[in-house]
């Protein structure tokens, strides 16, 4: 259990709504870059491998595949370098870390499909009611 003073000065650092995601996710990560007096937005695509911690402390690790190259980036979750976090592709796991892709190369790597995503801006859909029908039912072999 986490001591009260701590989780009440964390709490003003907490994102008011962090993003919603999973280890196996194909995620796009919008960090800021400040580059001397520039400041831009720099995408990192890639797998969700791991989600480690809870609070101020959570981080996840994404894992891209560049020339030929396994690159993998750490990110805290409540980062206010993050600008946005987009799930191009919700996957199914089995595991919790998923560090074994990094001894597997090309097609091996995949990931079995997963839910659908569904956009944030609009609501779910929900299934359509049954429908009774009050005609009777033909006979059969009459």
């Amino acid at each position: 259990m986490r001591h009260a003073l701590l989780s009440h000065v964390e709490s003003k650092y907490l994102l008011a709504k962090p993003p919603e995601f999973a280890v196996g996710d194909l995620v796009d990560v919008h960090c800021r870059i400040v580059e001397g007096d520039k400041e831009r937005i720099q995408v990192f695509s890639g797998t969700v491998i791991s989600r480690k911690g809870a609070g101020i402390s959570g981080t996840f690790t994404v894992r891209r595949i560049v020339n030929n190259e396994g690159v993998e980036r750490i990110f805290p979750v409540h980062s206010p370098k993050i600008e946005k976090l987009e799930v191009r592709r919700k996957s199914k796991t089995r595991r919790a870390k998923l560090y074994y892709l990094r001894n597997l190369t090309g097609k091996a790597t995949r990931l079995k499909e997963g839910a659908p995503i569904v956009p944030s801006d609009k609501p779910a859909e929900t299934a359509p009611e049954a429908v009774v029908s009050t005609a009777p039912q033909a006979q059969a072999g009459a």
